[in-house]
């Protein structure tokens, strides 16, 4: 075979890859929905209807994107975002495994129903082999992010270098306790992205995973040794900040937010612009907590209270208390913001 036709070949699979992606995102709906309603079958019992749905969800990002581009890699956000969630619930790769197999027979039904496949019948054999091919790059990468970030327990966010969800949990939970006891007040402040999807989606993951990372040291140079930072899901940053008054935390909050807007910036090199960037945030305010109070519960608030500040427009912050009962202790009130 002479070069120019080994490049023709190349060229056509490409081509017929991108245009695979193209159609598997355009039925994106109905293969979650249909793998949803069969996965119950393949080990997620246990596991709650939004978090199934999720997990589905971002299981077809991660096939479809490793259909079109021929290769997965188990560093990418979306594989990050899907191994908090195994971790959170308690999910194996055997389970995961399983939903991946049954996600690949029912896009390969959807794409047989395709009216623009038509014309590449003879084809086939190797729009099946593409499917099959993403399938197993998903349940090697999802095999590897395992070994590398939970078997043992990871404990660093390898793209931010910051803490992970489980350490950040433990230490607010620890400090839940310490507060309950000393009457300390502390905060919790939720950043998230504005928009990630869609900069993933029209400029790639490698742009999205570049300003999580940037964020990421943003954040972390901005807080002090004693405060917990930590990489909380794909698009979330939460800070822990002990001993601290409202005011305080609520205008640390807000300068984080302003500095990621005025000095945090993506160029995309294909159209030369440049990519605003911002970040909304809720502060969660504990003046005071009681032994009822849990950490996943506050987690649960700030969240709760990132997604106002989105609905009210984002790049902006929302406030909320946590249960107050008892006298606050002095604190850092008086400490220097500057």
């Amino acid at each position: 075979m002479n070069s120019d036709a080994g490049r023709d070949d190349v060229q056509d699979v490409v081509e017929l890859r991108t245009h695979l992606a193209r159609s598997l995102k355009g039925r994106e709906e109905a293969i979650v929905t249909e793998t949803v309603a069969v996965c119950l079958f393949a080990g997620l019992e246990a596991v709650p209807a939004e978090d199934r749905a999720r997990l589905v969800g971002l299981i077809f990002k991660l096939l479809a994107g490793a259909v079109r581009e021929g290769a997965l890699d188990s560093r990418t956000t979306g594989m990050a975002e899907m191994g908090q969630l195994l971790t959170d619930k308690g999910v194996d790769a055997r389970t995961v495994f399983n939903v991946v197999y049954l996600m690949e027979r029912t896009a390969l039904d959807e794409i047989a129903a395709d009216d623009s496949f038509e014309h590449a019948a003879d084809a086939w054999a190797v729009i099946a082999q593409a499917v099959r091919r993403a399938s197993f790059e998903v349940c090697g990468a999802v095999t590897e992010y395992i070994s590398r970030e939970i078997a043992p327990a990871a404990l660093i966010d390898p793209l931010t270098t910051l803490h992970t969800r489980a350490v950040f949990v433990a230490a607010l939970e620890k400090e839940i306790q310490r507060a309950e006891r000393f009457g300390h007040p502390f905060a919790v402040i939720l950043f998230d992205i504005d928009g990630l999807a869609e900069i993933n989606a029209t400029h790639g993951y490698g742009s999205g995973d570049r300003l999580i990372e940037r964020i990421g040291i943003t954040i972390r140079n901005y807080f002090r040794e004693t405060d917990w930072v930590a990489r909380t899901a794909g698009d979330a940053f939460a800070v822990l900040l002990p001993e601290i008054q409202r005011v305080n935390a609520e205008r640390l909050a807000d300068r984080v937010r302003n500095m990621v807007s005025e000095r945090l910036q993506l160029h995309d090199h294909r159209s030369n612009t440049q990519i605003p960037v911002t970040v909304s945030a809720g502060v969660l305010i504990a003046e005071s907590v009681d032994k009822s109070v849990r950490a996943e519960q506050m987690m649960a608030e700030a969240k709760a209270a990132v997604d106002r500040a989105k609905t009210a427009g984002r790049n902006r912050i929302q406030s909320a208390d946590v249960a107050i009962g008892r006298e606050v202790a002095p604190t850092r009130a008086g400490m220097s913001m500057d």
